[in-house]
């Protein structure tokens, strides 16, 4: 499901328009992100959680040249399901 698609089914699930459902979507997007910039995690009982996970530097090896190389430290963002959302999936 892309972008579009999901706005489209919330527009149809609310019986808003696409525009009005478009705000919604963006304005959930931009809230998660804005929080997960300033560190916070972000739960969504039944749902799941956002959060920002710290990567450490490591070795890496270039696959064109076999070098040897290190990876700097990263942070990224992760998803972890609720038990709501994985007893739906495993339907």
């Amino acid at each position: 499901m892309t972008k579009t698609e999901l706005i489209s089914a919330v527009a149809n699930k609310t019986g808003s328009k696409k525009k009005d459902a478009e705000s919604a979507v963006n304005a959930i997007f931009a809230t998660i992100t804005e929080e997960l910039v300033k560190g916070e995690k972000v739960s969504i009982v039944g749902f799941g959680t956002f959060e920002v996970r710290d990567r450490k530097e490591k070795k890496v090896t270039n696959p064109q040249t076999k070098e040897m190389m290190i990876a700097p430290a990263s942070k990224a963002a992760a998803f972890k399901a609720g038990q709501t959302l994985k007893n739906a999936v495993n339907k």
